[in-house]
C-alpha cells in the first residue's frame, strides 16, 4: 500500500518544489528520479548480502524504516534533503523487492510447501493489485487535502503498520548454505553469488528476463501517459489537473486481471476428469505473456510515432507484425484507441509478470544466495533505466518506447531459451 500510494504523485511532489527561487524543472525531477535508481543499483547487492546473512525479516523492517524516512523527506524544500531521501528510498526499494520474497521462499522451504508457491504468488499479486487500486483513490484524496506530499505522508502510517505486523508475526530466517560447515564460510558473498549465476544458465536467463522486462516498465508507462495527455488534450493546461490517482487505478485494475489469469492457468488444482494436470507451466506461461507484452508495447509505440520505429524495424518478425498493424492506424480516434488499449494490455501483462517471475525465481534461484542474486540483476536493470532517461531528449518519446519494446522482445528470447532448456531436461 505504501509504495503504491507514492507512485501516482512522484513527479508532482518534486515538480512543486522550488530550487534557487524557480519551480522544479523536468531536469531536476529527472535527477531526483534517477538518484533513486542509481542508489538501488549501487547498494542492491550489498543489501541483498546483508539480508541473506543476517535475516530477511530484519531486511523487511529496515525497508519500513528507510522508506518512511524517504517519504518524510518530501516535506522538505531543501534539495540536499530531497536527494538523501531518494538515496534512502532506493535502498528501501532494493529491500522491498528482495527481502519479503526471500523470506517467503525460505520459509516455504523450511515448512516443505514449495509446491504451493506458484498459487501463493498468484493470490498475493492479485491482492496487491486490489490494494493498488484503492491506493490510487486514497492518494488522490490525500493530494487534494495536503498537496502532492500528502500521499507520501499518508504512506508512513502503512509502513509503520507493516513493520509492526512483520516483527510480531514473522520468524527470522537466513540463507541456507548446506555446503559449508564453518559458520564464517556460510555467510553468502557477492563473489560467490556471481559464481552461482555463471554456473547455471537457467539462473542467468530468469535474471535477464527480470532485468529486461522491469527496465521496460518505467520509460513505457511514464512516457506513454505523458504523451497521451500532451497529444490529445484539447487544452495543454488541462494536463495539470489530470486525476493521476484514477489513471493509476485503471492500470492496476488491468494488473488484477493479469494476476488472476496467471492464478487460473497455472494453478496446480487444474485437473481433467481423469485427474491429469491441466495447468500451464510457468515457463510456457511466461512465453505467452512476453509475446503479448511485446506486441502491446510495439503498438503503443506506433500509435505515437505513426509507423514502425527504426530500432524495431531491424527485428524481422516484430517489424512485419507491427507494420501490418500500423497500416490500419490513421485517424486521431483510432490512434487514441490503439494507445489506450495497448497500455491496458501491457499493464495486464505486468499483472501476469510479477507472479510468474516470482515463481521462476523460487524454482531456480538458490536459497543460499537468493537476495544477493535478485539484487545483482537489479544492476543492469537500473543501468538501462538510467541510460534511457539520460538520453530521453535524443531518443524522444518514440525512441524511449521503442527501446522498451526491444527490451521486451529480448526478454521473450530469454524466455524461449529457458523453455527449451527445461524441455530438453525433462525429455532426458
Amino acid at each position: 500500500m505504501a509504495d503504491w500510494l507514492q507512485g501516482p504523485y512522484f513527479y508532482q511532489v518534486y515538480a512543486s518544489k522550488s530550487f534557487g527561487g524557480a519551480t522544479g524543472t523536468m531536469t531536476w525531477v529527472s535527477r531526483l528520479f534517477l538518484t533513486g535508481f542509481a542508489s538501488t543499483a549501487l547498494f542492491g547487492p550489498l543489501v541483498g548480502r546483508l539480508c541473506d546473512s543476517y535475516g530477511r525479516k530484519a531486511g523487511t523492517l529496515a525497508f519500513s524504516l528507510l522508506y518512511s524516512l524517504g517519504a518524510y523527506s518530501t516535506k522538505s524544500p531543501l534539495l540536499g534533503v530531497l536527494l538523501m531521501g531518494r538515496v534512502l528510498g532506493g535502498i528501501g526499494t532494493s529491500l522491498l523487492f528482495s527481502a519479503p520474497e526471500a523470506w517467503l521462499v525460505g520459509e516455504a522451504g523450511r515448512e516443505g510447501v514449495e509446491s504451493s508457491l506458484g498459487d501463493t504468488f498468484g493470490l498475493a499479486y492479485a491482492g496487491d493489485s486490489i490494494v493498488a487500486i484503492l491506493a490510487g483513490q486514497i492518494a488522490g484524496f490525500a493530494a487534494s487535502q495536503k498537496g502532492p506530499s500528502g500521499p507520501f505522508e499518508f504512506s508512513v502510517g502503512f509502513l509503520i503498520l507493516g513493520g509492526l505486523l512483520s516483527s510480531v508475526l514473522w520468524k527470522e530466517n537466513v540463507a541456507n548454505n548446506n555446503s559449508s560447515s564453518d559458520p564464517k564460510d556460510s555467510k553468502p558473498t557477492i563473489r560467490d553469488a556471481v559464481k552461482v549465476v555463471k554456473s547455471d544458465p537457467k539462473i542467468m536467463l530468469v535474471g535477464a528476463m527480470q532485468s529486461l522486462f522491469e527496465s521496460a516498465m518505467p520509460p513505457a508507462v511514464s512516457k506513454a501517459v505523458s504523451s497521451y495527455f500532451s497529444k490529445f488534450a484539447k487544452d495543454p493546461s488541462s494536463a495539470i489537473s489530470t486525476p493521476y490517482g484514477t489513471v493509476f487505478s485503471c492500470f492496476m485494475a488491468c494488473c488484477l486481471l493479469g494476476s488472476t489469469l496467471f492464478g487460473q492457468l497455472t494453478s496446480s488444482s487444474r485437473v481433467d476428469k481423469d485427474g491429469n494436470s491441466k495447468s500451464v507451466s510457468t515457463e510456457k506461461f511466461a512465453v505467452g505473456m512476453l509475446s503479448l507484452a511485446t506486441l502491446a508495447m510495439g503498438s503503443a509505440t506506433m500509435s505515437i510515432s505513426n509507423g514502425v520505429p527504426s530500432i524495431l524495424s531491424k527485428i524481422p518478425v516484430v517489424s512485419n507484425i507491427l507494420g501490418g498493424v500500423a497500416s490500419g492506424i490513421s485517424s486521431p480516434g483510432s490512434i487514441l484507441g490503439v494507445l489506450i488499449m495497448s497500455l491496458f494490455v501491457f499493464e495486464s501483462c505486468v499483472g501476469m509478470y510479477f507472479p510468474a517471475i516470482g515463481t521462476l525465481r523460487s524454482k531456480y534461484f538458490p536459497d543460499s544466495h537468493r537476495s544477493v542474486v535478485m539484487n545483482l540483476f537489479g544492476i543492469p536493470l537500473n543501468a538501462m533505466v538510467v541510460s534511457v532517461f539520460l538520453s530521453i531528449e535524443k531518443l524522444g518519446v518514440q525512441g524511449a518506447l521503442g527501446v522498451s519494446t526491444a527490451a521486451l522482445a529480448a526478454a521473450l528470447g530469454c524466455s524461449l531459451k529457458l523453455t527449451s532448456i527445461v524441455n530438453k531436461g525433462a525429455s532426458k
